[in-house]
């Protein structure tokens, strides 16, 4: 029996029996979603993002239901070690078996209880009444009211003893970072990624200017970053395509490539489609080249948006040929571990040998960037990954085939006198923990690696 049992208020085992109705009950169906989401993206290994889109249509909410069983399940995904050994630590033989929804429901509670800004009640009682949905957990609602109703009465101890920052990190990765970046970076970016990320945007020109008009905090590196959580879409500049969300550090690799007016130049792997508006915002000529149909589909209505222009391939950049470019920018496919603030499912969902094999992709990348660089043309490689094997190695390896190219520096004074991100090589390597503003939430950035080549 799990402890505190003998003491559970069994009131909410009577829904069912009462014949009370769980179909209509306000905020059960963003729960329902939010579990689902959980439960998916932890068992398929799928990313958040792409599985709350999809549920969420075949569930047919309202956008506040979605946006709520959003934040439940990003909050589950970011505190996970954290809430895992909170409910182990109180059931004395651990989940049930064969119980169905009874762990993503429990997590999905206790994510609310724990660290987000709703009633012990709710977040209990639709709990309760989730787990009678099911027959496999219904068997189970008894020993669910008591967990719950047991992280609310402690949950000031259990923040206390959640101390430790590698607690919400997969061993592995934590591992990895403490190997290359010593143990106090690799705590620190720990740490950082249990924070809510910030919102940071691109504008066209008049940084300065829109940065008062949105009440931002303009950054040493040129990017906005908005002080308050907000509808992006009803701000003022978004109709008139004046500005785009992009993460600060996602900005950078384009400022390294130094594009011109009229330059021709390459942006494989281009899609969501930042880095392209960026360069058609220069004046550049852009080709944007990308395998995934829906992918480019999205860059296409960004640059609609933002009245910019860029000529679109879909093709896979390993097998594109075409007549070598000024400057080629390649944002390779990586493990993404930069990027945990932000997706923190990440963080849950890759594996060592996720990240190895791209690896080999992104090797084959590089020799077709590499190919379609004009001799005297710049090539920027980068990657939103912390791992070494994807950044540093990578390129390590590449310039030991390649006499024809060398590094060219960064120097500080390119990524706004933030000499922090340049490391021993001169190449950039972004820190989440890195950039420290007023708050938390206004502090760190995603962890980017980049390199600036020449072909000699």
């Amino acid at each position: 029996m799990a402890k505190g049992i003998k003491d559970a208020d069994r009131s909410q085992m009577q829904h069912e029996e009462a014949g009370e109705t769980t179909a209509a009950v306000p905020g059960l169906p963003a729960r329902r979603l939010a579990a689902a989401v959980i439960d998916e993206v932890l068992r398929a290994r799928l990313a958040l993002d792409d599985t709350h889109e999809r549920l969420a249509l075949s569930y047919g909410l309202d956008p506040a239901d979605s946006a709520l069983a959003r934040a439940i399940a990003i909050t589950a995904f970011r505190r996970l070690g954290t809430i895992q050994d909170a409910i182990n630590a109180r059931l004395e033989r651990g989940s049930p078996r064969n119980s169905g929804p009874f762990e993503p429901i429990m997590v999905a509670a206790a994510a609310q209880i724990l660290f987000l800004d709703v009633p012990d009640h709710a977040a209990v009682d639709l709990a309760i009444r989730h787990l009678h949905e099911d027959a496999r957990s219904s068997r189970y609602v008894a020993l669910g009211n008591a967990l719950l109703r047991r992280l609310a009465r402690e949950r000031e101890a259990i923040l206390a003893e959640a101390v430790d920052p590698f607690l919400d990190t997969p061993e592995w990765l934590a591992e990895s970072w403490m190997e290359h970046y010593g143990e106090d970076t690799a705590a620190a970016i720990a740490e950082s990624h249990r924070d809510e990320p910030p919102l940071d945007i691109s504008m066209k020109d008049d940084a300065a200017g829109w940065a008062e008009r949105l009440d931002g905090l303009l950054l040493p590196t040129g990017s906005i970053r908005l002080r308050e959580r907000q509808g992006i879409t009803g701000l003022p500049g978004f109709d008139e395509g004046a500005w785009w969300v992009q993460d600060a550090a996602a900005a950078l690799p384009v400022r390294l490539l130094a594009a011109k007016a009229g330059e021709r130049i390459a942006d494989l792997c281009a899609a969501p489609g930042g880095k392209t508006a960026q360069l058609a915002a220069l004046g550049a000529n852009v080709t944007a080249v990308d395998r995934s149909g829906p992918r480019l589909r999205r860059l296409r209505a960004n640059l609609e948006r933002l009245g910019l222009t860029a000529e679109i391939i879909g093709k896979d950049a390993t097998l594109w040929e075409a007549e070598p470019f000024d400057a080629v920018l390649l944002d390779a496919p990586c493990s993404a571990t930069g990027t945990i603030r932000r997706h923190p499912d990440v963080a849950w969902t890759k594996t060592p040998e996720d990240r190895d094999k791209l690896v080999a992709l992104q090797a084959r990348l590089l020799e077709a960037a590499a190919r379609l660089t004009r001799p005297g043309g710049r090539l920027v490689y980068c990657t939103c990954s912390l791992e070494p094997q994807e950044g540093e190695e990578q390129v390590e390896a590449f310039l030991a085939t390649h006499p024809e190219f060398a590094r060219k520096p960064i120097e500080a004074a390119e990524i706004g006198g933030l000499s922090e991100a340049i490391d021993r090589n001169g190449d950039l390597r972004t820190l989440p923990h890195q950039l420290r503003n007023e708050t938390p939430r206004l502090s760190g950035w995603s962890g980017f690696y980049a390199t600036r080549l020449i072909r000699l």
